[in-house]
């Protein structure tokens, strides 16, 4: 579909032409839509300028699509200066990530963390491993619900898809070779080279095209103490064979160094986060006797089946020497760019990702496709808290899709149906079940010292009581088998009816051969079958708006990080989940095409895994989420998005966690020399039912505006400015510390002279101080401060 084909079909569906207004496309009124008022103003990238699969698989826009979801086009990035996917929160409702250790490894969509896809592909799991790519994207896709049956079973709550570059140029072929070139310097030694370029191929009589993107960079942090680092490589080829056959392939592969996870400040206490008065002093009673720099489980005693560094909690206050803090106790102020880590953590990932399409199109503009993907991850990290891991997973994904319309007189069906084939080997190795995790036991005003820095696998002494053991070795292998389909139904010009559907044959295995696993014994395996299904219906009015009511039933593997499954999970049944999601809402395209947007209220029910020993555990949300564009003009355009949320985590929570010192009943100086653990999250004061799922704010709202000039003689020039506003978050434990609501703002500007482009970013303009809660089992234990203010300038030559 052309773009002019595409915005005159959106146009008559939101009413803003009629059918014989859109067929007569020499009109000065389809001229307008088309031409001068939609694509002369979207000078941000704020529309869509060609139709999405990404939701139910069948080719729609997103405006017409009966789900709440968003998108992201490479202009919107840069102009909004969008680094990583925590940045998609000014464009997109119900996004939002609780600190991952630092990492933006997976968005939070509607409070819970959404799936990451390439190209319709799911990737192996990445939740914090690594910071997820994304110069690269052509697009980016934001769902709010589950995936599409032709892309696999998923959870309800969202996913992001990635949609690399390629050398189609809103579907058609470019006829000229292009290409980029940036260099990007900044505060705190901001490093970053990218390359770009894309090349027109005829192959006999195959016409088609090859993009390539790189990247480099080499900067340091607003943290002291982190210094990431990654490489990128992307490669796109497209290529039309002639008699209705078409294929892509390409690939990315990403290595990177330095996305060390940080707790951020430890110690948490109201009066840290209201006045940043930290509580100073070190625990001298465990010493580095052999003096290698760390701990060693022969030095902090009752190794294997326990640790001096932990005091299980069992409702009165307990403490001991180890947990004393005994020189330099005091009160300090603390500075934002400090941040818990040392010399010895570190990161080191590698993944690989390929894909290859065959297309067959019919005569009756039939389309059948085969696909293949591939995908592998491995990341070793040590985080000197206590927390080592080496994971080392590929997935590999076989597809086959029969795409067909109908026309039954009044009743128009479109229908894809197929067949797809995935599997999954991985191993996560990881240790933290004998209890060597001290989080509060640094003195982060201080640094580091050979007393805070627990051992780890990777070190050279043996294992047992000199060195550390891998606890934990799953070796997982998972096969998924699945036939789905999905269908377009629409009665006249204005009701449709969308269905979908699958059926997946798992066969799952997984063993933990780990020096001290505490799950089950053996290789456990199992094998089930199950059906998902979803249901739509919208009806377009005259007016320009879209109602839609949504219902999806869906399920989903439970995955730890490594995306492999627990064997207690295989032993128990629980390795496969149900999900549900009600969703009604309205989208809406007004003034001529320039005002688009939507409204969406949702309940859903979905599962998340909790623990150190993987729990499932169920959640329960509801919301209204908001979207709004606004071509305003020729050179202003607005964006403003928001939600109301709220999440509860479904008792009884029978997940081991860490909890704070003053959750325990223990001051700070008598207590942060170790830990405090529950064996039941439920035991706690508070929490034997449900709960409030406080690390994620019930609201998120961001307004942007974008400025853009007419070309002069000079060049043209442009600015953007935003700001995001974040209700407070908590932790979860009763009486927690909170975090108080704050605003950011974003600023960028531009100016173009020919081929030549400089830009400047600053995020957080006036340097606020906020914080988001940590993650997962720490999530009470730690905060990490937002970054401060920050700039880059970028200049860019293109060719």
């Amino acid at each position: 579909m052309s773009i002019r084909a595409f915005l005159l079909a959106s146009a008559m569906t939101f009413g803003v032409l009629t059918p014989g207004q859109a067929l007569a496309e020499d009109t000065p009124q389809a001229d307008a839509v088309d031409e001068v008022i939609v694509l002369g103003r979207d000078k941000a990238g704020l529309l869509e300028k060609q139709p999405s699969t990404t939701v139910f698989g069948l080719e729609k826009s997103l405006l017409e699509t009966p789900r709440s979801a968003s998108f992201v086009s490479d202009t919107t990035l840069q102009r909004f200066g969008i680094e990583t996917i925590d940045g998609l929160t000014a464009v997109s409702p119900g996004t939002y990530t609780a600190s991952f250790y630092g990492v933006p490894g997976a968005l939070n969509i509607r409070g819970t963390l959404a799936e990451n896809y390439f190209r319709g592909f799911k990737r192996v799991e990445n939740r914090g491993t690594y910071s997820t790519p994304i110069g690269g994207a052509a697009r980016i896709e934001i769902v709010r619900g589950p995936p599409t049956p032709i892309y696999g079973a998923g959870k309800v709550g969202g996913m992001l898809n990635f949609i690399p570059k390629s050398a189609r140029d809103e579907g058609r072929f470019l006829t000229d070779p292009k290409g980029e070139i940036t260099a990007t310097f900044g505060a705190y030694d901001k490093k970053n080279v990218t390359g770009q370029v894309a090349l027109p191929v005829k192959l006999g009589s195959a016409d088609g095209g090859v993009y390539a993107y790189g990247e480099l960079d080499d900067s340091k942090s607003f943290y002291r103490g982190l210094h990431p680092k990654r490489q990128l490589a992307e490669v796109s080829a497209d290529f039309d064979l002639n008699n209705g056959w078409s294929t892509a392939f390409g690939g990315m592969v990403y290595h990177s160094t330095g996305d060390i996870q940080t707790a951020g400040w430890n110690r948490l206490t109201q009066d840290l986060i209201d006045h940043r008065t930290y509580t100073t002093g070190r625990d001298t009673t465990l010493v580095d006797a052999d003096g290698n720099g760390r701990l060693t489980p022969g030095e902090v005693g009752f190794y294997p089946y326990g640790s001096a560094l932990y005091i299980p909690y069992y409702g009165f206050p307990a403490t001991d020497a180890n947990h004393t803090l005994d020189t330099g106790v005091g009160t300090t102020k603390l500075d934002p760019r400090t941040v818990h880590v040392s010399g010895a953590d570190f990161s080191k990932t590698w993944t690989n990702t390929f894909y290859f399409d065959l297309a067959k199109r019919f005569d009756d503009d039939s389309l059948l496709k085969l696909q293949l993907f591939y995908d592998d991850q491995e990341n070793k990290r040590f985080v000197s808290y206590g927390y080592p891991a080496w994971f080392d997973s590929s997935v590999w994904e076989a597809r086959a899709s029969y795409a067909f319309a109908r026309d039954f007189g009044g009743v128009a069906t479109k229908t894809i149906a197929g067949a797809s084939y995935r599997a999954f080997d991985g191993r996560r190795r990881e240790s933290f079940n004998s209890g060597m995790i001290a989080i509060d036991r640094r003195d982060i005003s201080h640094g580091a010292t050979a007393t805070d820095i627990i051992d780890s696998p990777f070190s050279t002494e043996p294992a047992g009581a000199q060195g550390l053991d891998w606890e934990n070795d799953n070796k997982s292998t998972w096969r998924q088998t699945g036939l789905f389909f999905t269908s377009d139904v629409k009665f006249g010009q204005r009701l449709t009816l969308t269905l979908g559907g699958r059926y997946d044959w798992y066969d799952v295995a997984a063993e933990d051969t780990g020096f001290l696993p505490f799950t089950v014994a053996g290789r456990q395996t199992d094998d089930r079958g199950k059906a998902t299904y979803s249901a739509s219906l919208t009806y377009q009015t005259p007016l320009g708006l879209m109602p839609y009511v949504s219902y999806a039933k869906a399920s989903a593997l439970e995955v730890s990080q490594a995306g492999d499954i627990a064997p207690g999970l295989v032993a128990d049944g629980s390795w496969l989940s149900n999900s549900d999601l009600a969703e009604a809402g309205v989208k809406f395209q007004l003034l001529r095409g320039t005002l688009v947007g939507s409204l969406a209220g949702y309940r859903q029910n979905r599962t998340q895994l909790s623990g150190l020993t993987p729990v499932v555990q169920g959640t329960r949300a509801k919301g209204v989420e908001l979207e709004i564009r606004w071509l305003a003009s020729e050179h202003l355009s607005f964006t403003a998005t928001g939600n109301s949320q709220h999440t509860t985590v479904k008792g009884p929570d029978q997940s081991f966690q860490y909890i704070p010192a003053y959750t325990a009943g223990v001051s700070g100086a008598q207590g942060y020399g170790g830990s405090y653990v529950v064996w039941t999250f439920s035991s706690l004061p508070g929490r034997a039912g449900d709960y409030d799922y406080t690390l994620i704010p019930k609201s998120v709202v961001s307004l942007y505006g974008a400025y853009t000039s007419d070309p002069h003689d000079w060049g043209s020039a442009g600015a953007t400015l935003g700001v995001t506003h974040v209700t407070k978050t908590s932790g979860t434990v009763q009486h927690a510390v909170t975090y108080p609501a704050y605003a950011v703002v974003n600023a960028s500007a531009y100016i173009a002279r020919g081929p030549y482009t400089a830009e400047l970013n600053v995020d957080n303009l006036f340097d606020t101080l906020y914080f988001t809660p940590d993650a997962d089992t720490y999530a009470n234990l730690a905060a990490l401060p937002g970054k401060g203010r920050e700039w880059r300038v970028t200049l860019k030559r293109t060719f």
